[in-house]
């Protein structure tokens, strides 16, 4: 059981690593506990959210918007059971993908619990409690995150959980509070509203979506509101427990808040727990995080992280690009992911989406700059598929016109970021994305308008 890498950890930084190493030359291996592939996203994330936020979208647009394009439905209902097993299914068809994808690529999976031994060494443990021990010249850890649950929230997996438990309820709640105001706790307050819980979203500091852009969070609030989420802002829940059927939630100076379930949603923290780094002295920072140098390399010789348990977003795909920059740098020595230029998306309706600086770090770093604002309302797709709300941002230099941001409420919002993202990366400036050609009618013209409004020359607005 000798490899030139071992990776500990099966979601998308760690097999996206592995894939890439075997096609550098590698011999490498794959060590998971799970059954299926695919980390945290995948099984109990990303994915599955997704599946729910779609499917719950779409009964919602079936009673109530169906009939402004002339379509008359009657007596819309849902199978929650049905609505499930297809997420279980997108789940399932993706994770053997990756089993296929590594098979393909020669990446050896060792199915248990992975962690260090000593330099050159991983001991993995089965479910069984077999160990069996592999040698390896290069281990990357990357084991992810998992949910923080504040001190009073009284977790029991059965009416208060985390998002986990909320991808999983067999009944629709009456009462669902989620605590939190961020995009977890958003998004899976969205579905179960729109299936007919009465959610109340609970947050502590005085705005929701913490670390997006300020503007785009505040007009986000009041459309939520208007769909029906009760979001309480400067609250804080001092304990959450269950009594007999039912949750009470108790917030300092307020009356208690009794309800059905609880969904703490109160962020995330790496899942660096015994993973043996006494055995090859790495030290972890105060949040837990594993240090690394630029090409992701431990205080300890051989031993590299990346994804969430490493600084940085905690979001998949920034964990895929470290996997594969922490890969390529060991034969090249050079790698590179710019952490300023990790898209970021909110998958609610209407969606968000942002990537590079917001106002609020530009202003506070001192950074002239100048904005371009386009509304979707004046772009003729958006007109087309009755979906109107909401805005693109364009933030430039306003020396060098190079596009610092671009922030995103509307339609498809998570798409037409990928764009942003290119433009970025290249160093475009406002003038640059303005002079691109783009379809029409389209979303992404929306884009373009906002580039040209950085100067005062959008046309259609």
């Amino acid at each position: 059981m000798q490899f030139d890498l071992v990776v500990i950890g099966g979601g998308p930084g760690g097999y996206v690593a592995a894939i890439r190493a075997a096609q550098l030359g590698m011999k490498a291996a794959v060590v998971e506990k799970e059954e299926k592939l695919g980390g945290t996203c995948l099984r109990v994330g990303c994915i599955p959210s997704k599946a729910l936020l779609e499917s719950s979208h779409k009964y919602e647009e079936a009673g109530h918007e169906f009939a402004q394009h002339g379509i008359h439905v009657g007596g819309v209902s849902f199978d929650l059971a049905a609505m499930m097993k297809r997420k279980d299914d997108v789940v399932a068809t993706l994770a053997k993908g990756i089993e296929a994808l590594l098979a393909k690529n020669k990446v050896a999976r060792v199915r248990g619990t992975g962690r260090l031994a000593g330099p050159g060494r991983v001991e993995v443990t089965a479910g069984d409690g077999t160990r069996t021990t592999l040698d390896a010249a290069r281990v990357i850890l990357a084991v992810g995150s998992k949910s923080v649950v504040l001190p009073g929230i009284e977790v029991d997996g059965r009416l208060i959980g985390t998002s986990t438990e909320a991808l999983a309820f067999d009944a629709v709640p009456g009462h669902l509070v989620v605590i939190g105001g961020g995009y977890i706790g958003l998004e899976l307050g969205s579905v179960w509203r729109r299936l007919g819980s009465k959610v109340t979203v609970l947050e502590y500091t005085d705005r929701i979506l913490t670390g997006l852009d300020g503007d785009i969070a505040a007009e986000a609030l009041p459309l939520f509101r208007k769909q029906g989420l009760d979001i309480r802002l400067g609250v804080k829940v001092k304990r959450a427990r269950a009594v007999g059927s039912t949750c009470v939630v108790e917030c300092e100076g307020q009356e208690p808040i009794e309800c059905d379930r609880v969904l703490a949603a109160t962020g995330r923290r790496p899942a660096t727990d015994d993973l043996g780094f006494d055995t090859v002295g790495i030290a972890l920072d105060t949040r837990g995080c594993i240090p690394v140098d630029g090409q992701f390399r431990t205080s300890a010789a051989g031993v590299y992280a990346i994804g969430d348990c490493i600084p940085g977003p905690m979001l998949a795909h920034k964990a895929e690009e470290d996997g594969v920059a922490c890969v390529e740098a060991m034969q090249s020595g050079w790698a590179h992911v710019d952490y300023d230029l990790v898209p970021a998306v909110v998958f609610t309706h209407p969606e968000i989406a942002a990537v590079g600086k917001t106002e609020e770090q530009l202003t506070a770093a001192g950074v002239a700059f100048k904005k371009g604002v386009f509304p979707f309302r004046a772009n003729g797709r958006a007109r087309t598929i009755n979906d109107t709300v909401g805005k693109v941002k364009v933030l430039a230099d306003a020396a060098t016109d190079r596009v610092l941001g671009v922030h995103i409420i509307g339609p498809a919002a998570g798409d037409i970021i990928g764009e942003a993202a290119a433009a970025l990366n290249f160093g475009a400036t406002a003038e640059d994305i303005a002079r691109v050609c783009h379809a029409h009618p389209t979303l992404p013209e929306a884009l373009k308008e906002a580039a040209l409004a950085v100067h005062g020359q959008a046309i259609h607005a």
